[in-house]
């Protein structure tokens, strides 16, 4: 078949537009048509099943499959396809006798038996696509016969769905790759966006880490701290590099995303640093979605100082500590936040909207996606409600579905004023937290290490006032539950802040039973508010100590068969609307956050449906069809609740922590604003 060049349509500055009809493929072509995504170089390909041709679209000019479609092969104008674009996508994604087959050809590299770069391609469809088994089969076989023998071509299923429908088909004829075997050992993976400039630490064991910072002091803002696992207590610095895999939804880097530095994956920095000598240099340091680089700096590049940081100002709600009843978490709302914390007003408001099912969970999908006015009829394929229904059924049905899946286990909110009222029972305790401020306040970092450690020791070891001890012993269960094992959190008022989450940075007991041992996590939770590295974090954050409280929420412990975080977004591509990203280990969440075992990763589309797996993490084992089936439900319920907790800007992604039973049933733990 001959292959042709499809004409650039007339424009005051043409562009060349190199896209080819029926060509035999082989890596020149490919690379001449070629963009790239995410590292790798990939090609649009469209498969016209009627004309028995295939269509190879240069990137650079035709960035959708369907703009090209519409407009050049079937000759509509822009603005009818933006009038019918559901349809119109309906029509080429989900229709059982489409014409057209529409997919990405992405170039990887692995190696031959002598160790040396063996290139080969693997074909995906978009992840909203239902090609079935046999669809899924004739597009390969197509795209094969149309491609460089000495090229290996796999399949790549893009969702769940495509996974099962091709269980049915050999191997042989189909040969394929799953989404975490091509992506979960990738060399690169940008985690969160920046640009910094900085001296490269490159630590390779956690021992030479704390060997290092033991011996010659603090890291700081001039450096880039490289190492296989990041510590929950770093120090802020100006990038962090991990040198093995990790989650995007770990502490640091929610961290990294809260303080607005470059964070990435890089598995072969060893090699990069020889390669390019960047051991203990100067180097500039960029994260973007598709690309990270390190380049060394030359002497005279290097900056004198540690280039300043524009930061915009941490505004906290004044404290109210009046009160000091301790209250059942249900009680609480969004404005309770100034005298319980933020995490015991969001749950409290969580409860409130799903139990009275009154909020408005659909204004996400309400918003406009141009060229739609809106997502109102994906939501209601994914509820299962009829389209178009008035806006109260859909509401009605949103927060049914929500209420359905998720719960919040009850428990007992602390205030702010008890431990205010315990730190003022002290003359010991106000001595020290005054010698502490005027520390902070003249500059003298060198005494604040250990009046934090001293204060922490008198916040563990000083008697409670009678009436502080009494409202925290009413959050023991009575009745069938008394004796039951307890969790107890912090709800401090310095944290889940724009450009300061405090992720990781608060202490939370998980295994409390009895009068003593609850009296003894609640002072432990406190003195979380003084630890050095609180301390410090919120004072380079502009955060007083005279501003900052700690709220206690006391719930009883739920044994979790499956536990973890989703955040209302794709953190690693934030202009991605659609997707919800999913991390979860057995058992509680802390598995996952503390980033000392790698989970599994999936995401969830959202709009049109559909999941996919992005790595297996430490299980080495995919969950069953049935969980991640549940998952997806998770997934959606997410979306929903941001329309609440989010409003008025519905964009602003949530970070919500999670945890199965064995029964299947699902519970939230904690519900913030997502750092970025």
């Amino acid at each position: 078949m001959n292959a042709t060049l499809v004409p650039t349509a007339a424009a005051p500055h043409p562009v060349a537009d190199r896209t080819t009809v029926g060509a035999h493929l082989a890596l020149p072509l490919f690379r001449s048509l070629a963009g790239s995504l995410a590292g790798h170089p990939y090609l649009k390909v469209v498969v016209d099943r009627t004309e028995d041709t295939w269509h190879l679209l240069d990137t650079a000019v035709h960035p959708f499959h369907v703009d090209y479609i519409a407009t050049r092969v079937l000759g509509m104008e822009p603005a009818e396809l933006d009038s019918c674009l559901d349809a119109f996508n309906a029509s080429v994604y989900m229709a059982p006798d489409r014409r057209f087959l529409l997919g990405v050809l992405s170039l990887h590299t692995d190696q031959d038996p002598q160790g040396r770069p063996r290139p080969f391609l693997v074909l995906e469809t978009t992840e909203a696509d239902t090609m079935d088994g046999s669809l899924l089969e004739e597009f390969y076989t197509f795209v094969r016969h149309r491609l460089d023998g000495r090229l290996s071509l796999l399949l790549k299923p893009a969702n769940h769905g495509q996974e099962h429908a091709l269980a049915a088909i050999s191997d042989v004829r189909v040969p394929r790759i799953l989404s975490h075997e091509l992506f979960g050992h990738r060399t690169r993976t940008p985690l969160n966006p920046g640009e910094a400039a900085g001296r490269l630490r490159h630590f390779r064991t956690t021992e030479e880490y704390k060997e290092y910072t033991a011996a010659a002091g603090t890291l700081g803002g001039s450096d880039i701290l490289a190492m296989p696992c990041l510590p929950d207590d770093v120090p802020r610095v100006a990038g962090f590099i991990n040198t093995a895999a990790t989650t995007p939804l770990s502490h640091t880097n929610v961290l990294a995303a809260g303080w607005g530095i470059p964070n990435a994956i890089v598995r072969d920095l060893d090699r990069l640093i020889g390669a390019e000598s960047l051991a203990g240099g100067w180097v500039q340091y960029r994260v973007t979605e598709d690309d990270i680089s390190l380049v060394p700096l030359a002497p005279t590049a290097v900056p004198v100082a540690a280039p300043a940081r524009t930061r915009q100002p941490i505004r906290l709600r004044t404290p109210l500590l009046d009160d000091i009843s301790a209250r059942p978490l249900h009680r609480l709302r969004l404005g309770d936040q100034n005298r319980y914390g933020t995490k015991a007003a969001h749950l409290g408001e969580l409860h409130h909207v799903l139990h009275t099912r009154t909020a408005d969970l659909t204004a996400f999908h309400g918003k406009p996606r141009p060229p739609r006015p809106d997502l109102y009829r994906h939501l209601a394929a994914r509820l299962g409600t009829p389209h178009p229904a008035a806006p109260g059924e859909l509401r009605a049905a949103a927060a049914d579905f929500a209420a359905g899946t998720v719960s919040v286990p009850d428990g007992t909110a602390l205030p702010f004023g008890l431990q205010h009222r315990f730190l003022r029972s002290s003359p010991a305790l106000r001595q020290d937290v005054h010698r502490l401020k005027a520390a902070l306040d003249h500059g003298t970092p060198e005494a604040v290490e250990p009046l934090c450690l001293r204060l922490q020791h008198l916040i563990r070891t000083t008697a409670l006032p009678d009436e502080v001890a009494r409202e925290i012993l009413r959050a023991l269960p009575t009745g069938p539950a008394a004796g039951r094992r307890l969790v107890v959190r912090s709800s401090a008022n310095a944290e889940d802040l724009p450009g300061f989450s405090a992720a990781g940075v608060y202490t939370s007991v998980t295994s409390v039973h009895g009068a003593d041992q609850l009296l003894d996590a609640v002072r432990e939770v406190w003195a979380s508010l003084l630890s050095p590295r609180s301390v410090r974090l919120r004072h380079q954050a502009g955060i007083s100590l005279d501003d900052t409280y700690m709220g206690v929420i006391v719930q009883p412990y739920l044994p979790a068969a499956l536990g973890g975080v989703l955040v209302t977004c794709n953190p690693t591509r934030r202009s991605d609307f659609r997707n919800v990203c999913l991390n979860c280990s057995p058992g509680s969440p802390e598995a996952v956050v503390d980033g000392t075992a790698p989970p599994l990763q999936y995401l969830y589309n959202t709009v049109e449906g559909g999941g996919r797996t992005v790595a297996l993490g430490a299980s080495g084992t995919d969950l069953p069809a049935a969980t991640r089936t549940r998952l997806a439900d998770l997934a959606l319920t997410g979306r929903l609740l941001q329309s609440h907790f989010s409003a008025p800007d519905v964009d602003r992604p949530l970070d919500i922590e999670w945890l199965m039973t064995d029964q299947g049933a699902f519970h939230l733990v904690q519900i913030r604003p997502y750092a970025r």
